[in-house]
């Protein structure tokens, strides 16, 4: 696989020059399929020391999470504007890779994932007595009535829309091939400003309404 053939959401992931990580330069081109000259033995060899290499990375979290100055971890989560996008997918990925990784693990993904955020949140506030819950579900979207959606928008039922029936119909939606993505946010675009105006108007009648079954 060449630099052209990355798919888009690689690429920047894949840039030949990138500095090593987890992964060396040479494991990128392994994965990525760059480079293909290798017997089966070492073909072998180099996928157990990336395995080896992953396994001693997550290990190697426990000491960045306690020992880490803060302005060091800062720094880390403060990329350059134009590598932002690429850090945020790369953020997405690697929770996608434990999720997946962690299934069938003796521990429930969700158990630790809430047990993480409950001890930086404790650490944030300096204090073992921080407690919070967190809340972690995965529910497949499945079908849903595309007359009963369509009737509801046409209604401006919109309160009575599911989160379920809104990502399976946007998701539908974008499998037409008479949605233009681009069209429908240039259209959306032009109604912002009339929208934000009634959402104005709306909060304003709100208070004062508010205000004189107050007085």
């Amino acid at each position: 696989m060449s630099q052209n053939d990355v798919p888009e959401s690689l690429e920047a992931a894949a840039e030949s020059d990138r500095p090593r990580g987890i992964l060396t330069p040479s494991d990128r081109d392994f994965l990525l399929g760059r480079k293909t000259d290798y017997t089966d033995h070492s073909r072998k060899q180099k996928r157990n020391r990336i395995r080896r290499r992953v396994r001693n990375a997550i290990l190697d979290f426990s000491i960045l999470f306690e020992c880490l100055e803060e302005r060091d971890r800062k720094t880390v989560f403060d990329p350059d504007d134009e590598d932002r996008e690429a850090y945020t997918q790369g953020i997405t990925d690697m929770l996608a890779f434990l999720h997946l990784g962690t299934m069938g693990y003796h521990t429930p993904f969700k158990d630790m994932l809430s047990e993480g955020v409950g001890k930086a949140e404790q650490q944030l506030a300096g204090s073992n007595y921080r407690m919070v819950n967190v809340e972690f579900n995965v529910e497949p979207v499945g079908q849903i009535d595309v007359d009963e959606v369509v009737g509801k928008l046409e209604n401006d039922e919109f309160a009575e829309l599911t989160d379920e029936e809104l990502r399976a119909f946007v998701r539908l939606l974008t499998m037409s091939e008479s949605f233009s993505p681009e069209e429908a946010g240039e259209e959306i675009k032009d109604r912002v400003d009339e929208f934000a105006e009634k959402l104005t108007e709306s909060a304003a009648t709100h208070d004062r309404t508010l205000e004189e079954l107050t007085n």
